[in-house]
């Protein structure tokens, strides 16, 4: 076996936790950084939206996902499993081929259990700057800062390597329409979209 490496994952997600897995398969010191309180990435619903609706604003409050309550996935379970961990179907949940996200959560937490990822794992971490190392080539300084710790000072760490894995939802990109900024009507970028009640009898123009 190679040398054991200390390893950053940044991100819980879908490809965190697989990163992980396989890192720490191969013996290396796995910690995995996560924002939020609870695994999943994208696939962890939350009902808040970012504070400001067309997430522009560099200050507003920002919720780590775009999913909506409704969702429901646009690949066949039988592609959304890993090759040795089949998305399978339980006899009392939904049978239908593409699953909601409730499921995709679960099956992720499963997934977690089974290896036993949820130990590497330190929540409610936010990553707030990755650099090398000074005067070296072979190592990375991480730097983050624990939300659910009374002191919220930023940490210092050295790793030997350093996996992202943040996803690209958190982000949102807008279309440049022209002349959108004379419409007087509301505008919300679909990240911030998560039940349709608070549109009821209104017109709305969908932009691709």
């Amino acid at each position: 076996m190679a040398q054991s490496a200390r390893v950053a994952v940044i991100g819980a997600g879908v490809a965190g936790l697989a990163a992980a897995r396989e890192l720490h398969r191969e013996g290396h010191r796995v910690v995995v950084l996560e924002k939020r309180h609870s695994l999943g990435g994208t696939w962890l619903y939350d009902s808040r939206v970012d504070s400001d609706p067309l997430s522009l604003d560099p200050a507003r409050d920002v919720v780590g996902t775009s999913l909506y309550h409704s969702l429901r996935t646009n690949l066949p379970r039988q592609l959304m499993g890993f090759l040795d961990y089949p998305f399978a179907k339980l006899p009392h949940e939904d049978q239908r081929t593409f699953p909601g996200h409730e499921e995709v959560l679960r099956f992720l937490n499963e997934f977690a259990d089974e290896f036993q990822l949820r130990e590497l794992i330190r929540f409610c971490t936010e990553v707030v700057r990755v650099d090398r190392a000074e005067g070296r080539n072979d190592a990375w300084v991480v730097e983050s800062r624990n939300h659910g710790s009374d002191s919220a000072a930023v940490v210092r760490e050295v790793y030997d390597a350093v996996v992202v894995c943040n996803g690209h939802f958190t982000e949102p990109q807008l279309a440049k329409v022209p002349g959108i900024k004379k419409w007087r009507g509301y505008q919300i970028h679909s990240h911030n979209y998560r039940t349709p009640e608070p549109f009821t009898g209104q017109v709305f123009l969908h932009l691709p």
